[in-house]
């Protein structure tokens, strides 16, 4: 099939809007009720939409940053351009600024593919989104397939946005934290205690950029005296990442396959650090669930 602006898939309450030519992104997901229209994800307002202004995006074929766009995969140097205005290190990799095509679609399924031929990252690979909606909550696998002839590093994570004011509360187990450097550039790695600590915790306005290690694969999130809870799970991922900018009014919760940086570290470490080498024709796979609990 071809490209197409807008995708929507309907399932009970639930109305899920896709942007494949926006890299592939979520552009809204709302609960219906009554007429009303009440955003899960951060709302897209926008007619001329970027892919910042949507509501989640796919990571792929890595997660977060790369210290100056440079490190080293088996004596090869790799150099990456910055991708994002302000910031020196290349992020989140090639799908997210990416068009991807629509293979199939119904009323409550979407499958979206993503075709990156060698390039600054200098290996071929295909990526797959597949969204299945239904009446209790979003089910999105995300895969990708190196293509090239020979290893390529893989990660894997999504970019959901979530509305917030005080009341709204995130509870979640993590075990370790990277403190950052200006440039959200991990420095150290500390226990996931006091101000990181998520547990049961006010998620808005917190001045937080930050991956976490030992996550246990769940969050739940709610506002306090509200109709609904919000459970997201990846059973891949172990690492989390979380922002919530001082300003408040959205933050971030990441499922992610990989640590903030892991391909500046050696590959000696990648095991520990989440980082995958897919061998020609191999693929890897992250699942990712937000059900929706409702009164």
């Amino acid at each position: 099939m071809a490209d197409s602006t807008t995708i929507t898939l309907a399932a009970g309450p639930l109305l899920l809007e896709l942007s494949p030519s926006i890299g592939g992104s979520i552009r809204n997901f709302f609960w219906i009720e009554g007429g009303q229209q009440t955003p899960l994800l951060r709302e897209s307002h926008s007619d001329d939409a970027t892919v910042l202004d949507h509501a989640c995006f796919p990571l792929v074929p890595y997660v977060n940053r790369i210290r100056g766009g440079e490190f080293r995969f088996r004596g090869e140097p790799v150099s990456l351009a910055p991708n994002m205005a302000g910031d020196p290190s290349p992020l989140h990799g090639q799908g997210w600024l990416g068009s991807w095509s629509v293979e199939q679609a119904d009323a409550t399924m979407a499958e979206l593919h993503y075709r990156h031929e060698a390039g600054e990252w200098p290996w071929d690979y295909e990526a797959r989104q597949t969204f299945v909606l239904d009446e209790k909550g979003l089910s999105v696998r995300l895969e990708c397939g190196n293509m090239s002839d020979r290893p390529m590093p893989c990660g894997l994570g999504q970019h959901p946005y979530f509305p917030c004011d005080a009341t709204t509360r995130l509870d979640t187990r993590v075990e370790t934290v990277w403190e950052i450097d200006e440039h959200v550039l991990p420095t150290r790695q500390v226990p996931a205690t006091g101000r990181y600590d998520l547990s049961n915790r006010a998620v808005c306005g917190q001045d937080l950029d930050h991956g976490f290690g030992g996550w246990g694969g769940e969050a739940r999130i709610w506002e306090e005296g509200g109709p609904r809870r919000l459970t997201l799970s990846s059973p891949q991922a172990k690492f989390f990442q979380l922002y919530s900018p001082p300003a408040g009014g959205i933050f971030v919760a990441e499922p992610v396959t990989h640590a903030n940086a892991a391909l500046n570290e050696p590959e000696e470490r990648w095991g520990e650090l989440g980082m995958r080498v897919l061998e020609p024709g191999e693929s890897m796979a992250l699942d990712t669930r937000l059900d929706v609990d409702h009164g």
